[in-house]
């Protein structure tokens, strides 16, 4: 390699870790020089992007974590075990209603807070994304809008943070969790289709075996 091919293959990258253009006379570099850019680039410090998944990992894990809270302890004016059970029976579950709002609200404590620390991504966004999607496919016949002057009803709000679960499996935590130095954090695509071949297994369940 010339000292020309070797300047333009350090050059393709600016500090920043983003690619910019050079003049059409320079070199490009080797297949494997290409993939060892990737990777470092991957491992490089993002401030904003990792900022924006923290931020979003603490609403979503906070928000359902808060709302397994009110389901299992009745906390923040929660409704209870009891009184959980019963919304899932007016809502069309015939079988075993207490223990499925003991498996909701569990799932929503752990899951939620899992995701807030980044550990254990996949899983955590999955589990998040299966209970939201259960709840949007349960209101969507109420309408899309809440109704904050009747009942309640409406799936807009949890078609949101469903959005953000499904977001989170393909985009993976950041570089601001426990996750960090985790395969799924480096490589989040594989693992966010298992995850959300999971949380779509986990809807079928609940559906075809409560309901």
């Amino acid at each position: 390699m010339t000292q020309g091919d070797e300047y333009a293959r350090q050059s393709l990258f600016t500090e920043s870790g983003y690619f910019e253009p050079q003049d059409a006379g320079a070199g490009l570099p080797d297949p494997e020089d290409r993939l060892a850019y990737d990777d470092d680039r991957a491992a490089r410090w993002h401030g904003g992007l990792d900022f924006g998944l923290l931020v979003l990992r603490i609403v979503l894990g906070g928000a359902l974590g808060a709302h397994g809270l009110q389901k299992v302890f009745g906390l923040f004016s929660g409704p209870g075990i009891a009184e959980f059970a019963r919304i899932l029976a007016a809502h069309g579950y015939t079988s075993q209603t207490t223990a499925l709002s003991w498996v909701a609200g569990i799932t929503e404590i752990v899951a939620g807070g899992l995701l807030v620390l980044g550990l254990f991504t996949p899983a955590a966004a999955g589990a998040l994304l299966a209970i939201t999607a259960n709840v949007v496919y349960l209101e969507y016949r109420a309408g899309f809008f809440l109704d904050g002057n009747a009942t309640g009803s409406g799936f807009e709000y949890h078609l949101v943070l469903g959005g953000i679960a499904l977001a989170l499996l393909f985009t993976g935590p950041g570089r601001i969790s426990l996750d960090v130095n985790t395969p799924w954090r480096h490589r989040p695509v594989p693992f966010g289709f298992v995850g959300f071949v999971l949380a779509a297994g986990a809807m079928a369940i609940v559906l075809s075996l409560f309901r």
